[in-house]
């Protein structure tokens, strides 16, 4: 009886015939992280329901708080949602719950660097609504909102480009250890992956 080629089984995710090896050359990242395509599309359903949720709660704090403070109270605890929302599903960035994090997701550094992202949004959405009302003293609900959001969508795809460029690629690019069957001659590529 002729026997195929034998390959390791090591249990080295990622190796051939390891548990759930599709046999196919692994890419650096969390496995299942999407592209920036479909990175872009959860971003908007994602990011998009909290700022329209962000939006209605900022018109009704409005009624009894200064613009200024409503927003920067619904900024907050948008920016923290929607910073566990991006890490879960976004960028699927593989991050865990660790202890002392109950459910959260994200440690400080990426709530810190998500944050500094949203006070730019914070800036720019502020300043629209000022601007707005130093042009039109009392403008309509519908205008106000109109300009809101418009400026929080020009924030988000700054905001997007951050995130997925700076606050959550260090999770998606974690070295993949590179194992060799050593009943096969390894391919350039392979070669080429463990000479750098």
């Amino acid at each position: 009886m002729e026997r195929g080629p034998q390959t390791s089984t090591t249990g080295t995710p990622g190796a051939p015939g390891a548990p759930g090896a599709t046999g196919a050359p692994r890419t650096t990242g969390a496995p299942g992280a999407p592209g920036a395509l479909a990175s872009f599309v959860r971003f908007v359903i994602f990011g998009g329901g909290v700022g329209l949720a962000s939006s209605a709660a900022v018109a009704l704090l409005a009624a009894l708080l200064p613009f200024a403070l409503a927003n920067a109270l619904v900024t907050v605890v948008s920016t923290i949602l929607a910073t566990e929302l991006h890490a879960r599903f976004t960028f699927a960035s593989g991050l865990r719950p660790s202890a002392g994090r109950g459910l959260l997701r994200c440690g400080l550094r990426h709530h810190l660097q998500s944050a500094g992202t949203a006070a730019a949004a914070f800036s720019v959405t502020t300043l629209a609504v000022l601007v707005l009302h130093a042009i039109e003293s009392t403008p309509g609900l519908a205008v106000e909102q109109t300009v809101y959001l418009s400026a929080s969508g020009l924030a988000g795809v700054g905001r997007f480009l951050a995130l997925r460029l700076y606050v959550f690629a260090t999770a998606r690019k974690q070295p993949v250890p590179v194992t060799l069957d050593l009943h096969r001659a390894p391919t350039r590529r392979e070669l080429l992956t463990t000479a750098s």
